[in-house]
């Protein structure tokens, strides 16, 4: 999930992998989905879980985006289909309470990020072409 502001940013969480101390790197919001799920409900049930924003599936549209992916994560390699959606809204900030005790121990922060930023950055992002696809969702 893409979850646009005004101004053009996204908004990335910071996270760690527990099978890697000291890990720490920037992704998109979102996750598995769950038995029984469509991907614009999981979709939508992740942007709540990790933001606390809540929305319609039916408003998320169709992906714009799809790929594999493989990453380790806590001594586990994952192979996994992902499907990008964009979102735009005004603003957000994410309540400081909203993360289920599972994910607190992962996901350390949320911040919003302009193209530029990502582009400049010396932090690992996920995905790493996510400067110049979101300067392609925002025409510049």
């Amino acid at each position: 999930m893409l979850l646009l502001d005004a101004a053009g940013r996204v908004l990335l969480v910071r996270g760690s992998d527990p099978g890697r101390p000291g890990s720490r790197y920037w992704f998109t919001i979102g996750g598995g989905l769950d038995p029984g799920e469509s991907v614009a409900q999981a979709a939508a049930r992740e942007l709540y879980e990790e933001t606390g924003l809540r929305v319609d599936p039916a408003d998320l549209g169709e992906p714009f985006r799809h790929e594999v992916t493989e990453f380790p994560y806590d001594g586990t390699w994952y192979r996994q289909r992902q499907a990008y959606f964009v979102l735009r809204v005004p603003a957000w900030e994410v309540p400081v309470d909203q993360l289920s005790p599972d994910e607190e121990h992962y996901i350390h922060e949320h911040r919003w990020w302009s193209a530029d930023e990502l582009a400049t950055t010396d932090e690992r992002v996920y995905p790493p072409d996510l400067a110049d696809t979101l300067r392609r969702i925002l025409g510049q």
